[in-house]
């Protein structure tokens, strides 16, 4: 054992974790061949032995040791290529690993990197200025939108009074013109004459025709 360990020693030094599971799949391959190669040379056996258990007994014997040859080496091919499937199996978990760790690894330093020129004390005084500038900002815009700046050049009691002196002129004014016209009015020096004429009478039709003219109506509203 320690001379084959020397000889895997003194070889070059050993391959990435994707050749290793690689090199381990083909022997895993070259097993499963070894395990149909066996399993059908059994079979063959078994039906050499079967038809010459009785008749010939010997070539039967010779037949059962070769088969029992057999199962033995496809003992040994099984555990072997149980092992093989395990030591696979354990290295493709341990490349997963490794790709996680180094993209893990690389995310760190990506990060550690970003901070790099970054101060914690630095950022919260950054974001207090932020926040500062923001109602400053909020200040200006009111003060902005707020029109009594405009408004403050006249004073609201002010032009109330003298708007009520205007409003009371203009009273005065119509109420000094309604007087001038009630005394401008020309009195009647005399009244028109009656007239003298007598308005012409109707004449009365006389009662018969009268009657005449109601008959017919009468009779013209019936037909």
């Amino acid at each position: 054992m320690a001379a084959i360990m020397k000889m895997f020693k003194g070889k070059e030094k050993a391959p990435s974790t994707s050749d290793a599971i690689q090199g381990l799949r083909q022997q895993e391959e070259m097993l499963a061949k070894k395990q149909d190669f066996l399993e059908k040379k059994i079979h063959s056996e078994e039906d050499i032995i079967r038809k010459n258990v009785k008749s010939n007994k010997k070539l039967a014997l010779s037949a059962l040791k070769r088969k029992k040859r057999y199962e033995k080496q496809l003992q040994t091919n099984d555990g072997t290529l149980n092992t093989l499937e395990q030591q696979r199996e354990a290295l493709e978990a341990a490349n997963v690993n490794t790709s996680v760790l180094e993209t893990m690894n690389t995310a760190a330093k990506a990060i550690k990197k970003a901070h790099k020129d970054m101060d914690v004390d630095q950022v919260h005084d950054m974001m207090d200025e932020i926040a500062e500038q923001q109602e400053v900002a909020k200040e200006i815009g009111d003060a902005i939108s707020n029109p009594t700046a405009f408004s403050s050049e006249f004073d609201d009691d002010e032009l109330e009074a003298e708007l009520e002196a205007l409003e009371l002129e203009a009273q005065t004014d119509e109420q000094a013109q309604l007087e001038k016209q009630l005394l401008d009015v020309t009195p009647i020096s005399s009244l028109p004459d009656v007239p003298k004429t007598e308005l012409p009478k109707s004449k009365a039709k006389p009662k018969k025709v009268k009657e005449e003219d109601e008959m017919a109506e009468l009779a013209a509203w019936a037909s």
